[in-house]
């Protein structure tokens, strides 16, 4: 049944991009969207073979995000980070924890700064090798974003957002909301999980890819979920020491030197995407130093269902005629600060990601229909879904961190009939 399946595929996925409601969609849709259920998942079915692409070389397929609507120019830096406290859960063998981050800002220029890519480039190959798509067939969008310009630190700093993807995703699947946030004035660290993730290039071209064996069940979603709160606190404590001028990468490489003083901490949110939406209120309710959270389309395990008294908005897809996600029913009655709940009408799991547009121009060059894409993404037209995503999370941000109120969260709006206020 469809509510059934939409249950299971929160549940007990809480992070494939690829959920069980596009099962049926051929393969090339599983292998764009980096991420499928495990062979021994509940939700895993049987896949429609791929389609046949032509012996003849095509022409390769652009793909463009949209671009931000906010006035700041964009920039962006990846840090090397260490945890020397932890071994790695995943890999015993690593006596340290490793992550990635990528921070984005706005820039008081742009010029003479590349463009930065939407995916690290030595991960691009692991990526094509592991999804079975042709080198070469998709190219790979590039950012608004460029490397390493001149911070725009703004007058008493910027207010911060962390960002954590769903579990087999990587951090350049939540583009489309991180350059939103940050052209209009968030500072946003976006969190790559090593080894939950499908694959995290690290400085040197090595790339550590999803290493994560066994059912994906209750008692692993709670092992990811506490290594993930610990990879956000980690990064909260690196943040504060790049804040005071400090550079934590582990390879001393260099950093734009206004990012000193650039941070708010004062003011620090955290938006996630499956389970990623599910680390930010694990991590909501370990650390006080985040303010403010925002679940999109993630299943909860106690105890986060507790809630805390700290604002938090949950944000998911078409819930359709039948019942809502039990876990966001108990997070509802535990969360006693403020809280919100919206469904996007017409969208998917997938489609709180960059999948949402890109899937659409991919589709030639991957064989797939129309109602293809459309059970892959859902009925609402992509620009429609990204434009009431990006409205309603900063609408979020700006009233809990800037205590700037539009009043977009207060009730139901004429302009946004795609958003469904479920209480």
């Amino acid at each position: 049944m469809l509510n059934e399946r939409r249950l299971l595929t929160r549940r007990a996925l809480l992070g494939t991009a690829v959920a069980s409601a596009i099962a049926s969609v051929p393969m090339a849709t599983a292998a764009f969207a980096q991420s499928r259920p495990a062979a021994d998942s509940p939700v895993a079915t049987k896949p429609t073979p791929t389609p046949a692409i032509a012996n003849s070389t095509p022409t390769p397929v652009p793909l463009t995000l949209p671009a931000p609507t906010g006035p700041h120019p964009l920039g962006t830096v990846s840090l090397h980070l260490v945890d020397r406290a932890r071994v790695d859960p995943w890999r015993d063998s690593r006596p340290a924890r490793e992550l990635m981050i990528q921070i984005w800002y706005p820039a008081r220029a742009a010029h003479g700064h590349p463009p930065a890519p939407w995916m690290s480039p030595g991960a691009v190959p692991f990526f094509e090798r592991g999804q079975g798509i042709p080198p070469g067939t998709l190219l790979l969008p590039t950012t608004h974003a460029h490397l390493a310009a001149p911070v725009n630190p703004g007058r008493y700093g910027r207010p911060v957002v962390l960002y954590s993807p769903g579990l087999r995703s990587d951090r350049s699947l939540g583009t489309v909301l991180i350059e939103e946030l940050t052209g209009h004035g968030y500072l946003v660290v976006a969190i790559d999980h090593t080894y939950d993730a499908d694959q995290v290039e690290f400085p040197g071209g090595r790339v550590e890819t999803f290493a994560i064996t066994g059912d994906i069940d209750d008692a692993l979603i709670a092992k990811a979920l506490a290594v993930r709160t610990a990879d956000t606190r980690f990064v909260l404590d690196q943040l504060t020491a790049l804040n005071a001028g400090h550079n934590p990468d582990a390879g001393r490489r260099p950093l734009p030197p206004t990012l000193t003083g650039a941070f708010d901490l004062s003011r620090v949110g955290m938006l996630g995407h499956s389970l990623g939406g599910a680390t930010a209120a694990a991590a909501i309710r370990a650390d006080r130093r985040l303010r403010a959270g925002v679940n999109l389309d993630g299943s909860l395990l106690p105890p986060v269902t507790a809630g805390t008294e700290r604002p938090f908005l949950l944000f998911g897809s078409d819930p359709g005629p039948g019942p809502e996600d039990p876990s966001w029913d108990r997070f509802w009655a535990g969360q006693y600060g403020w809280k919100r709940e919206l469904a996007l009408i017409g969208s998917t799991h997938i489609s709180f990601t960059d999948l949402e547009t890109l899937l659409p121009q991919a589709a030639p060059i991957l064989g797939l229909t129309p109602d293809q894409v459309t059970q892959a993404i859902g009925t609402l037209a992509p620009h429609r879904a990204i434009h009431a995503q990006r409205d309603y999370v900063r609408a979020f941000f700006d009233l809990h961190l800037r205590h700037l109120d539009n009043h977009l969260l207060q009730r139901p709006s004429p302009r946004y009939p795609q958003i469904r206020f479920l209480r």
